[in-house]
């Protein structure tokens, strides 16, 4: 259990001590999973009765059509969490996919024993629900920062609308995306093709200047 509370730093956990974490993941119960790029960790409809935590990798939030076009939603990255929204549902019913976009290895823990304190009421679990409760606050608010790109009617728009919200989030008019083009253009709902030509008419434009994944709003 040491060598895998020495890799996680999740938001999940702020507040609360090493010895504290370790008492309380023993109490809670937990297991780690290895996965590969492609794989699935949960299917849409599938039931979800656990959170994941991202020790190393990538987790990709998927949404398919009936026609088989997927969005990307969200990419979780280190120490982010997935599958809450879903296991704090009436039905557990998860209406996304969740898929390892790089080599991962998660720790899941049952989000029920996570959000109920245990017969000691330790403080520090107490801690652990408060964390929980600001994290799915700040998912919310994610998925509408989501909303607010992919409602711009023109794809220059989307892709202005995308760059300013991650300007302001780093306090810089230069700054790095987390997002290659084919994962921009899943998360723009937009053609690859059509992203790169209209990132080039911007750039002569003089809207922006890039390097891979370095913008710089001029």
């Amino acid at each position: 259990m040491g060598e895998i509370i020495s890799e996680v730093h999740s938001p999940l956990f702020a507040g609360i001590q090493t010895q504290d974490l370790k008492a309380m993941l023993g109490c809670i119960g937990y297991r780690i999973g290895i996965f590969g790029k492609g794989e699935i960790i949960a299917f849409e409809e599938e039931n979800v009765k656990h959170i994941g935590i991202v020790i190393s990798g990538a987790v990709d939030m998927i949404k398919e059509d009936l026609w088989g076009n997927k969005t990307m939603l969200v990419r979780m990255r280190k120490d982010e969490l997935f599958g809450e929204t879903f296991a704090c549902g009436e039905d557990n019913l998860s209406v996304v996919t969740f898929i390892v976009s790089e080599d991962a290895k998660i720790l899941f823990m049952p989000f029920d024993r996570v959000m109920h304190s245990c017969t000691m009421a330790c403080v520090f679990h107490h801690r652990l629900i408060e964390n929980m409760v600001h994290i799915i606050a700040n998912k919310n608010r994610d998925i509408m920062r989501k909303v607010e790109v992919i409602s711009k009617k023109t794809l220059r728009e989307k892709i202005l609308a995308y760059l300013s919200i991650q300007a302001q989030i780093q306090k810089s008019r230069y700054f790095e995306i987390p997002l290659g083009r084919v994962e921009l253009a899943e998360y723009l709902c937009a053609d690859r093709s059509a992203l790169t030509r209209e990132l080039a008419k911007m750039k002569d434009d003089g809207i922006i200047d890039y390097n891979k994944n370095c913008f710089r709003i001029l």
